[in-house]
């Protein structure tokens, strides 16, 4: 099982502290943190207009790259893929590991839903670790709150109005907080609708495959096409991780420019990323899970701290290890943390440096 300390339960009290250059999240802004509605009823929900004050630990939290340690590295810098033995591996053989794309698909079935006449929360899939809710109403700005039991307050924006988008259940089985807060005036917000809801996953794994509005990616997507050519060499998923990161780091370059002027509530195109091969953490962190979970690796998109910096960066889980911190390499004899942005801005040396301490990488959210 993940550690508690992954949903965010060991930070609660810790306020992230980004700065303008931060790629920000889907949380509130810095001018949308107050918010007016009313307490939710007894009954564990409230109508439009009730007094609410929802959570928001982070104002304009985001990713940027680490202070002062960023230098650029040729292609000869960045290392070969390795099978899990540390061997190289024959980019040019065809391997033994099915590399046919397995791309879930959420769905609102519409069996169990919550909410308003401006608001569905399809829970039909609870089980599978997701929830698809859809705004119906005419308020241009609204924001979706989700807490989970023992866990930080994950802060959404709705993005396209009258559809519906899909929001994971990263803390396991338990009891979550759910909320639709449109606009009034400036800051201020009222509660269209709120509930709890008793999560009880069939998979601990499912939020972890399936996308969500962060990780966005279908059996259609071009991230999913260019897994399953990296991945054909793969004998196994220790291959497969090895070939996804080696591509993506030899593909990509840091996008200074855009870490530089990035809009609060901005979420990564996979493909439009993987078509530029320009990114920042964020969208390195998104094509990465997208094109793992989409060859059958349970792979977390996580948020959180890299020393000072906020940052993003990716888990996976494997099946003889458990879960690994931080996207792998894997030398023959160690797993290191491997950040996949740092790795292209940073020589071997620098970045091994820096990562050896686990306490360089704290985890606040998970998706």
């Amino acid at each position: 099982m993940i550690p508690l300390t992954a949903c965010g339960t060991a930070y609660a009290g810790e306020q992230p502290a980004p700065d303008s250059q931060s790629l920000h999240r889907t949380q509130a802004s810095a001018d949308d943190q107050s918010t007016t509605g009313a307490q939710s009823s007894a009954g564990g929900q409230s109508a439009p207009g009730t007094q609410t004050s929802p959570n928001d630990p982070t104002s304009d939290a985001g990713v940027n790259p680490i202070p002062d340690q960023a230098a650029d590295v040729t292609a000869a810098d960045k290392a070969i893929p390795t099978d899990r033995n540390g061997d190289p591996i024959d980019l040019s053989a065809t391997g033994s590991r099915d590399n046919t794309p397995s791309v879930l698909s959420p769905a609102a079935d519409g069996t169990v839903t919550y909410g308003t006449s401006n608001v569905t929360i399809d829970a039909s899939h609870m089980a599978d670790g997701y929830l698809s809710i859809a705004y119906h109403g005419t308020s241009p700005k609204v924001k979706i709150q989700i807490t989970p039991p023992n866990g930080n307050t994950y802060t959404y924006d709705v993005t396209t109005p009258g559809s519906y988008e899909v929001f994971p259940l990263t803390c396991w089985s338990g009891s979550y907080r759910v909320g639709i807060y449109t606009n009034v005036v400036d800051n201020k917000y009222a509660a269209e609708y709120e509930t709890s809801l008793d999560v009880s996953l069939d998979n601990e794994f499912a939020p972890f495959l399936y996308p969500n509005q962060l990780v966005w990616f279908t059996k259609d997507s071009a991230a999913v096409a260019a897994a399953q050519e990296v991945c054909k060499p793969a004998n196994d998923d220790f291959d497969a991780i090895s070939l996804i990161y080696d591509y993506v780091i030899h593909h990509m370059t840091y996008d200074w420019e855009k870490a530089e002027h990035v809009q609060s509530g901005y979420i990564p195109d996979v493909d439009e990323v993987l078509r530029t091969g320009k990114g920042i953490c964020f969208d390195y962190a998104a094509l990465l899970a997208s094109m793992l979970r989409s060859q059958r690796i349970p792979t977390r998109m996580e948020i959180g701290y890299a020393g000072t910096a906020y940052h993003a960066w990716i888990s996976t889980y494997i099946e003889e290890v458990g879960w690994v911190n931080g996207i792998i390499k894997f030398d023959g004899r160690n797993w290191q943390l491997m950040d996949p942005t740092l790795a292209t801005t940073q020589s071997e040396d620098a970045y091994k440096d820096y990562i050896q301490a686990g306490d360089n990488y704290r985890t606040i959210y998970l998706y």
